[in-house]
C-alpha cells in the first residue's frame, strides 16, 4: 500500500492508485488530484453527475455499475462518458469517485 500526499491531505492507495478506504477517505481534494493525474481539464456538472451516480450506485449495491447502467442512469451516451473520463469509467471515473478498483466490465 502506498500513500499519496496532495494539498496537505494523505491518501492510502492500492497499487493502481485507488483509495484503499474508499469513500470514507474521499473528498473534493481527491477529485482535484485525480483530475490532474488523469489529464482532465475543468470539472463540469457532467463530471460530477457521473461521480455522484457511481457513488450512489455503489452505496446501494456494493459494486460499481456496468457501463450500460451508468450510461442509462446518467443519460449520457457511452461516447460522452469516455470524453469526460478519457481513461474510462472504470479507471478514471471510479477512481475519482473513491470507489474500489472495479473487477468487472465498468
Amino acid at each position: 500500500m502506498a500513500t499519496i500526499e496532495h494539498n496537505g491531505h494523505s491518501y492510502d492507495v492500492d497499487e493502481d492508485g485507488f483509495l484503499t478506504r474508499g469513500m470514507d477517505e474521499w473528498n473534493q481534494d481527491w477529485v482535484e488530484y485525480v483530475k490532474n493525474i488523469e489529464g482532465i481539464g475543468d470539472l463540469t456538472d457532467e463530471h460530477m453527475k457521473v461521480i455522484s451516480t457511481l457513488q450512489d450506485y455503489y452505496k446501494k449495491n456494493g459494486i460499481a455499475p456496468m457501463v450500460r447502467i451508468l450510461s442509462k442512469t446518467t443519460g449520457f451516451p457511452l461516447k460522452r462518458i469516455y470524453e469526460l473520463f478519457p481513461s474510462g469509467p472504470g479507471k478514471g471515473a471510479c477512481k475519482m469517485a473513491g470507489l474500489p478498483k472495479p473487477t468487472g466490465c465498468v
